[in-house]
């Protein structure tokens, strides 16, 4: 049993750290020019400015269809924002397991 404990831990670490070395190497070989952060900033400004137009904008004189095509456009301006940030993100199951790993293993 405990020997099924500890392949278990062991295989969820594995799997749990691969995609995040994955993902160190993905970044690091699309961010080898340095001309792309300004570009990428400036990018963000115009996004996040963009969104708080239409966060700003009267939507109580506006049909239907144009309020649909305001929350398509707010989608598709936070995906961008979040692929021109990129940072890495936890989800709750990954952060109850790793929690769970420290409470076993100290």
């Amino acid at each position: 049993m405990k020997k099924l404990i500890s392949s278990l831990m062991i295989a969820i670490l594995l799997l749990s750290f691969v995609p995040i070395q994955a993902n160190a190497a993905i970044a690091t070989t699309s961010n080898s020019t340095s001309s792309n952060a300004p570009v990428e900033s400036a990018e963000a400004n115009a996004l996040l400015l963009r969104l708080n137009e239409i966060n700003t904008l009267d939507k109580s004189n506006l049909s239907s269809v144009e309020k649909r095509q305001l929350r398509k456009e707010v989608r598709t301006i936070k995906s961008q924002l979040r692929e021109v940030r990129g940072g890495v993100y936890l989800s709750i199951g990954a952060i109850i397991i790793i929690v769970l790993l420290l409470i076993l293993l100290l």
